[in-house]
């Protein structure tokens, strides 16, 4: 019972524990990055990809509804075009971002998507408000509202241009100022079609931001599709690896490359593992802790009743009669006792929910066949010696009392 109280509490956790963590790593923001494959050869700094995005091939804005059509759609949480536009701001050069904030993208099978940096940058610090995808309104990064307070304050105005001498300058209401920890905080981001205005490029953008769901990274994921067995490549093709939905990716938007931003997926499938690993090590060994105690139980059971297996082999019980006896005294015994560890387990799942994640893990019923198989394989390991040695006791010394 107490084992198997132990093994429900730790399946259910684990069951839960990939999907509240893939959740909560959300917040370190996205974990792919899409550009033009026809683009400048990339500058990786620290596994995040820094090629110049202000000058290349751009991509077209119409295509990224098809990110819904792939195999791995209901993975793709979210996802965040860029265009950054070298511009001058109030007289200044200035980088303008232009992105989406909270935007509906339509998909090919006639639903729509909602999706912007509200998905995929969740952790960026915003003080005041976003902009409106649709408004002429603008954020701007800390560190240039700290160079300049005076002009780059909440609620001030800003004017937006090419070149200085352009006649068709844009005035931007500053809404909030935002704190990403990147280069973001040194930019003005702006709405994606004042920038796709500005940069003469509309319904374009030179780099996608995805935020994907994946499982963590094993041999198979690590391998080249190109070099794997058919039976291989529909396991690889159907699992959420990172490389397998990089690849969807750019087989629904051609003329893309997909790269991993590594400081995200490592971190991500290191911690899922090792949180993995750690519920099954604290599983087995209460597995283990558990067929110990049968086996110590079974043998005093085994001595206590020497008597009445003395009777049955002298009446002509068989080896395997008296092994069967017993054996299904114990099956009852692990399914009674796994019954009652698992409704102990589920209390202990509960609690050890609320306490990581903030909430309760909620009870999974396909957990109980599991566990009483456990719990009867456990009571037949840890039963086997005892009983092995009780099949072969002869009657003649017992009844001697011997």
């Amino acid at each position: 019972m107490v084992g198997m109280a132990v093994a429900t509490s730790t399946l259910t956790v684990a069951l839960e524990a990939e999907d509240r963590l893939a959740h909560e790593f959300q917040a370190l923001g996205a974990n792919l990055v899409v550009t033009p494959k026809a683009d400048t050869l990339p500058l990786e700094v620290g596994g995040v990809d820094y090629r110049p995005v202000d000058e290349g091939s751009y991509l077209k804005e119409a295509d990224l509804g098809k990110l819904k059509m792939i195999f791995w759609r209901n993975n793709i949480l979210g996802f965040a075009p860029f265009l950054d536009v070298p511009a001058v701001a109030n007289g200044k050069n200035e980088t303008l971002v232009g992105t989406w904030y909270r935007h509906d993208v339509p998909v090919p099978d006639g639903t729509r998507f909602r999706t912007g940096l509200s998905a995929t940058q969740s952790s960026w610090k915003i003080q005041g408000k976003w902009f409106g995808d649709g408004a002429e309104e603008a954020v701007v990064g800390s560190a240039l509202a700290a160079s300049d307070p005076a002009n780059f304050a909440i609620g001030k105005t800003i004017q937006v241009a090419k070149t200085a001498n352009d006649q068709s300058a844009q005035v931007l209401t500053i809404t909030g100022i935002v704190a990403t920890g990147g280069a973001e905080d040194d930019a003005i981001l702006v709405p994606l079609t004042i920038a796709q205005g500005i940069a003469g490029h509309p319904g374009e953008y030179r780099q996608l931001l995805v935020s994907a769901w994946t499982k963590p990274a094993d041999a198979l994921a690590m391998r080249d599709p190109k070099t794997m067995t058919g039976e291989e490549y529909d396991k690889w093709y159907c699992s959420p690896y990172i490389s397998s939905i990089s690849y969807q990716i750019e087989n629904v938007i051609p003329g893309t490359s997909v790269h991993a931003i590594r400081k995200v997926a490592e971190t991500e499938g290191r911690v899922l593992s090792r949180i993995s690993s750690l519920l099954w090590i604290v599983t087995i060994a209460a597995l283990v802790a558990a067929g110990l105690a049968v086996a110590a139980t079974s043998a005093t059971t085994v001595i206590e009743r020497r008597a009445e297996i003395g009777i049955m082999k002298a009446i002509g019980a068989t080896n395997f009669v008296v092994t069967s006896i017993f054996l299904t005294e114990q099956l009852l015994l692990a399914i009674v006792g796994g019954s009652i560890g698992f409704g102990l387990g589920l209390i202990i799942a509960r609690e050890l929910g609320a306490s990581v994640f903030g909430t309760p893990a909620p009870a999974r019923i396909v957990v109980l066949p599991v566990v009483l198989a456990l719990a009867a394989m456990v009571a037949i390991a840890g039963s086997l010696v005892p009983l092995r040695r009780a099949a072969h006791f002869q009657p003649a010394p017992i009844l001697r009392g011997e």
